[in-house]
């Protein structure tokens, strides 16, 4: 059973699953989030939906450099999660499937190409207060427990 966190299932509501790929991203004491400008600002673990035919591991690389600019090595998987959402840029009520992945920062090899994403390093108290989701705060939680950084 994957744990289920965010807003609950609303009944009678059809939603399409939409599986995703998320990675935190520990370096020198530091967090490596994404801030999301729309459709609602907030800070996020970098990632997103898995592209039909994608395997999990390229897309956890496409979307962490398209949302930050970095390149990732040294992934280790921490779980998953569920969530229930509307996401209003695709007029979708999805059943968001999240894989979570503990990663190093490789290298930056430019801005963020996915607009409205800007990258910012934080302190892990930061990172625990700023992230907007309860699947992203306790994954980065977790991922704090086990790693030495």
């Amino acid at each position: 059973m994957i744990r289920r966190f965010g807003e609950p299932v609303k009944t009678g509501m059809r939603y399409r699953r939409r599986p995703g790929a998320y990675a935190v991203l520990l370096r020198a004491g530091q967090v490596l989030v994404t801030h999301q400008a729309a459709p609602t600002p907030e800070f996020q673990l970098p990632g997103g939906g898995i592209d039909p035919g994608e395997n999990v591991v390229a897309a956890l690389h496409r979307e962490v450099f398209e949302e930050t600019g970095w390149s990732i090595g040294g992934l280790r998987r921490l779980g998953a999660y569920r969530r229930f959402t509307y996401m209003p840029e695709y007029d979708l009520w999805a059943e968001k499937v999240c894989s979570v992945w503990l990663a190093r920062p490789g290298l930056r090899r430019g801005p963020p190409s996915e607009p409205g994403h800007v990258a910012h390093w934080l302190s892990p108290e930061e990172a625990l207060d700023l992230l907007a989701g309860a699947g992203d705060r306790h994954f980065l939680a977790l991922a704090l427990e086990q790693a030495a950084f």
